[in-house]
């Protein structure tokens, strides 16, 4: 294998790293949906926290190795049109990516709030 096969290979599998940060993420928010005690929205922060740096290193790694194999490969060009519209659409995940961390803290902060005042209790529906 070249050295531009094992820079591909790496893109590879940050974009799969990526695609499992973003699965862990939905699992996430599921759970919260049905998290009905302060306690439990803290403890599913903790594996929200795992899922946000999984995301992070996968978006990082992902444009990175994937602008420098186009660099790299005689064949590809980071100016050709798919490689910009790669670029496009890696930009629109990444805000939209932000935009969730945003709305991840406010459950959080609300949980925090209310341990803080005394109330651990489930919510009743």
């Amino acid at each position: 294998m070249s050295y531009a096969d094992w820079i591909f290979a790496l893109h590879l599998l940050t974009a799969a790293t990526l695609v499992g940060g973003f699965v862990m993420s939905w699992i996430v928010v599921v759970a919260l949906r049905t998290a009905d005690a302060p306690d439990a929205t803290l403890s599913l922060n903790q594996v929200a926290m795992v899922g946000t740096v999984v995301i992070v290193v996968g978006l990082v790694g992902t444009i990175a190795l994937g602008i420098w194999t186009a660099i790299l490969r005689p064949e590809l060009h980071p100016w050709h049109g798919w490689a910009i519209a790669a670029i496009v659409l890696w930009a629109i995940a990444a805000a939209a990516v932000l935009r969730s961390f945003v709305e991840y803290a406010k459950p959080v902060a609300k949980a925090r709030e209310l341990i803080a005042s005394g109330l651990t209790a489930p919510a009743l529906s």
